[in-house]
């Protein structure tokens, strides 16, 4: 299966097809992270991402979020209260991919950040025009899958040109 995703429905036929379905492991790729906030499923106020993460690790799901810029400041500053136990960030400045990869069985990737205007959660006047796939392909998803974890690892660390607009490798953050 592969089938394509278009602008809002990234946040309902991608990132909210892999919360639900996802029993183990969610990997999150993206170039920017926000304090994104996402509607409930019950109709309730929208929630943010956070506490989004907080439902998965109650389900015991482990979360990576790998991202290459700095959080929001609002982000930044929930997550000053505390991360989600199952959940771990990593910052490589030079990541650009955006996919979510939900127990190794299902992907999204294309050009969506992990931000209200990039899934489509803002106004239709205010988000973002994007463009992805969704995939159950093996093949597809362990070839992402796996140079995700390289850059994860800190196999692609060694031979990094650019070094010196990354102050920690793999940094994590710090509060």
């Amino acid at each position: 299966m592969v089938s394509i995703i278009l602008n809002e429905d990234h946040l309902s036929g991608a990132l909210s097809s892999a919360l639900e379905s996802c029993r183990h492991r969610l990997f999150i790729a993206t170039a920017d992270v926000k304090n994104v906030h996402l509607p409930r499923g019950d109709g309730g106020d929208a929630e943010s991402i956070l506490e989004v993460f907080e439902h998965l690790a109650k389900r015991r799901v482990e979360i990576r979020l790998l991202h290459s810029g700095i959080p929001s400041g609002p982000l930044l500053e929930s997550m000053k209260e505390g991360l989600p136990a199952n959940l771990t960030m990593r910052r490589c400045p030079r990541l650009h991919a955006k996919a979510i990869i939900a127990d190794g069985r299902w992907m999204y990737l294309g050009s969506a950040n992990l931000t209200g205007a990039g899934l489509g959660a803002k106004s239709p006047q205010r988000r973002n025009f994007e463009a992805g796939i969704c995939t159950d392909e093996p093949a597809l998803i362990d070839a992402v899958t796996d140079m995700l974890e390289s850059i994860w690892n800190g196999g692609r660390c060694g031979e990094c040109a650019r070094k010196r607009h990354c102050p920690v490798p793999l940094e994590e953050p710090a509060f």
